[in-house]
């Protein structure tokens, strides 16, 4: 969205063609990110620790895991939503990578959110399956291999004879 409002004042002030360089959206991307997490962090910690939101810990589990029972959980939500947030502001969004990505990460951020609130919510310490685990994360992969595939604008984005010769 920020590159979007840059591009159309580059036409009237030519610093901002300065936004037009991804090394400068990327850094302003993980700067805004981490401002985020570091503002709202704290908050969803305190929040989280109050409501008792926190880390089940099995008894098969190692005994150095036992002292994690308590911390608060489900704080791969601050992050998804940081970075979520970040890429919709500094990316562009015309890009069909970024939407795919983005998507991508938003899907393995649902299968966490399942998995911890089936620990935290239904009570069952083990949470998601693992094979559920890892079949939701095939579907996601498998999505964003066929989306890349049939979104390709040019025969060498899916022919794998078209490599470059350097090597």
């Amino acid at each position: 969205m920020l590159y979007w409002i840059a591009k159309l004042l580059a036409v009237h002030y030519s610093g901002f063609h300065v936004f037009s360089y991804l090394t400068l959206r990327a850094i302003l991307a993980v700067m805004s990110a981490l401002s985020m997490a570091l503002l709202v962090g704290p908050k969803m910690i305190a929040r989280l620790s109050r409501y008792q939101i926190g880390q089940i810990v099995r008894d098969d589990g190692p005994a150095s895991h036992l002292p994690k029972a308590g911390t608060p959980t489900m704080g791969g939500a601050l992050i998804i939503v940081a970075v979520a947030v970040s890429t919709l502001l500094w990316a562009d969004l015309r890009n069909r990578f970024v939407w795919i990505t983005l998507g991508v990460t938003i899907g393995f951020g649902v299968i966490g959110f399942w998995d911890d609130y089936l620990k935290l919510v239904v009570g069952n310490s083990r949470g998601l399956i693992p094979r559920w685990k890892y079949l939701w994360q095939s579907v996601f992969g498998l999505a964003a291999a066929f989306l890349l595939y049939h979104t390709a604008q040019v025969p060498a984005q899916t022919d794998s004879s078209c490599r470059s010769s350097r090597a």
